[in-house]
């Protein structure tokens, strides 16, 4: 072993014990890595800082954009929903569904949005069905960690992995040939879940009170007695309503009630959209209105309205549209001393205010006229977007309490078809070759951005950012242990100690070392150091290299043992309410089945004879 060998050995084992203590960021790590190869002159500035440019993480980058357009047009929540409409009360079909949900969504999207997008979804079915989060929230984790091989884009690992191959000069895996590896896994993975892991995960009790979550819209609708005043009016012919706008109409000066959404029939069936001061009002338009019952009752009979039900469906889609929150008046807010009325309120800002709290008592009476103070609370009801603007409105609004909808709302629902063309494009391509993945993934970034399927803003702030610091840190590091000869001894050491048992033991070995280091650092780290190794051992022998590639992707999404080892589990340990040792007790028997999987199906897959293309 050389001297910059040995060094290299040195930067790798202080990385391993900073990602392990978790005593510094994962990125923070990265960085000193580089820092440490370049000022132990190992590694050339360019070289050192090469994995920024690197075409694998441009398109990690890309999925995660195309990830978020998937969330923003409300396409993942969807399932979310199907998730809780089909499982009903069954634990056990709630537990298989959502494993098989999240696995699906998982293998075109970050793994890590998918759980940080079903948390909130989890924890709301626990709550109705009484049953702790911990019965379902590792169940989440694994099936997240499972859609990574289902498809070569579905976690960094794969892509690791492939580009290892890249390097190598050889051709590398295509975007379906992880996936009967996946079914195979996903399958097993469920049944273990369902007939073991569910009698190993903890029996915490199921969450108390509201303490420490947001309001639901119906809790905050409540606190100011609004539950049973929002009402479902359909404007007649003959109404004198009909070619006013909402502001001509005044139905708040004369009534005191309060037209909130407007429903229309369009081409591709009914819309509803917030009701705006200058919003038109036409035959047969439908409105939501907020006020008293016998208010409405005066309402209908002289202007000539029809009270239609009010539906859950409808409700549902209401909630798309239209949500509540709650606003303070700051002490500069030029809002103090006006009346709503003079404010212009729903003409400036597009919201209506529906209840104001002063000195925490709920104003009555009609409010336009109500000249506005400092520290009043005003619960305001619009669409989401413009509840999203006033959010930075810091000078006139403190938002005080989003309601928990605020969350699973899909801004741009309407472009969600859009999303899964752009999503099904980007597939074909990559499936069929037609470019490389790179372009693939920037095609449909782009693509989303031009579909409107989700903001600039909202792209970039998708973006793990920590997440690429990561990879652009490490892949450098496995470029200074290919240089220096450390690849070569690592793999010298494993064929020579397992190679002549063969090479299903070699395949083994390369496995268990794999999830090893998996268990101390991120997957993405563990396949960037293994994939140059497992490589360099399968030629040490003589055999194909791809079944033992396969093998460390394989090995690093299985990082079920700790919850440092994906940030999948890390998401799931807070939530669950779990103990490091349940990660472990549950998942080591997982680790040991996907070993067992990958050493009966990647041979048959990916034989271990002569290197061939897959």
């Amino acid at each position: 072993m050389t001297a910059d060998t040995g060094f290299v050995f040195g930067v790798l084992a202080v990385a391993v014990v900073l990602f392990a203590s978790d005593r510094l960021r994962p990125d923070m790590v990265a960085l000193l890595v580089i820092v440490a190869l370049t000022l132990g002159g190992i590694l050339t500035v360019p070289e050192a800082v090469a994995g920024f440019g690197d075409p694998v993480v441009i398109l990690i980058a890309g999925l995660f954009v195309v990830g978020e357009g998937l969330v923003q047009t409300g396409v993942a929540n969807q399932v979310g929903n199907w998730l809780t409409r089909v499982a009903g009360a069954s634990e056990t079909r709630l537990l298989v569904l959502l494993m098989l949900a999240v696995a699906g969504l998982g293998a075109f999207m970050s793994s890590t949005g998918v759980v940080a997008i079903f948390i909130p979804v989890v924890l709301g079915i626990t709550q109705r069905l009484g049953i702790g989060p911990g019965r379902l929230m590792m169940p989440l984790a694994f099936a997240a960690l499972l859609s990574g091989m289902l498809t070569l884009i579905a976690t960094p690992p794969n892509l690791m992995v492939n580009d290892a191959l890249r390097a190598a000069g050889l051709q590398p895996f295509g975007f379906l040939t992880i996936t009967p590896i996946g079914v195979v896994a996903l399958v097993v993975g469920v049944v273990y879940m369902w007939a073991i892991g569910s009698r190993l995960l903890p029996a915490n009790p199921p969450p108390d009170g509201t303490a420490g979550r947001r309001q639901t819209l119906r809790e905050l609708g409540e606190s100011y007695n609004l539950l049973h005043q929002l009402h479902r009016l359909r404007i007649e012919a003959e109404s004198p309503l009909v070619n006013q706008t909402v502001a001509e109409a005044g139905l708040r000066s004369r009534y005191g009630t309060t037209i909130v959404g407007v429903e229309r029939q369009r081409s591709f069936g009914h819309r509803v959209t917030s009701a705006l001061a200058t919003t038109e009002i036409r035959p047969h338009d439908i409105f939501y209105l907020v006020g008293p019952t016998e208010t409405i009752t005066d309402v209908c009979t002289t202007e000539r309205l029809t009270l239609l039900p009010l539906e859950e469906i409808q409700q549902r889609n209401l909630i798309k549209e239209l949500g509540l929150v709650e606003v303070m008046l700051p002490p500069d807010s030029e809002l103090i001393g006006q009346t709503l009325r003079q404010a212009a309120f729903r003409s400036r800002y597009g919201l209506s205010v529906l209840g104001i709290r002063r000195r925490r008592q709920l104003l009555p009476g009609n409010l336009i006229e109500e000249k506005l103070a400092f520290g009043d609370v005003l619960l305001v009801a619009g669409s989401w977007k413009n509840i999203s603007r006033i959010q930075g409105d810091h000078k006139r609004f403190l938002v005080l309490n989003l309601p928990a909808e605020f969350a699973e709302v899909a801004p741009t629902h309407r472009r969600a078809p859009f999303a899964l063309l752009v999503l099904l494009a980007m597939v074909i391509m990559m499936t069929f070759g037609l470019v490389p993945n790179t372009m693939a993934t920037l095609l449909a970034a782009l693509a989303m951005g031009l579909f409107r399927c989700l903001r600039l803003e909202d792209a970039y702030r998708s973006i793990n950012w920590p997440s690429l610091v990561v990879i652009a840190g490490m892949l450098p590091l496995a470029k200074a242990l290919e240089s220096t000869g450390g690849v070569a001894l690592i793999a010298d050491g494993l064929a020579a100690g397992l190679g002549g048992l063969g090479p299903l033991a070699l395949l083994a070995g390369i496995f268990l070392l794999a999830a090893t280091v998996g268990l101390f650092i991120s997957n993405t780290a563990t396949a960037v150091l293994m994939a140059p190794v497992a490589i360099a051992a399968a030629h040490k022998i003589g055999v194909s290299p791809y079944p033992f590639a396969m093998t460390v992707a394989v090995a690093a999404s299985a990082a079920f043992a700790t919850p440092v080892s994906s940030p999948v589990n890390t998401l799931v340990l807070a939530p669950g309410g779990y103990r490091f040792n349940d990660f472990v007790r549950v998942g080591l028997p997982m680790i040991l089945l996907m070993m067992a999987i990958d050493l009966l199906v990647v041979p048959l897959l990916l034989p271990l004879g002569i290197p061939a293309s897959p």
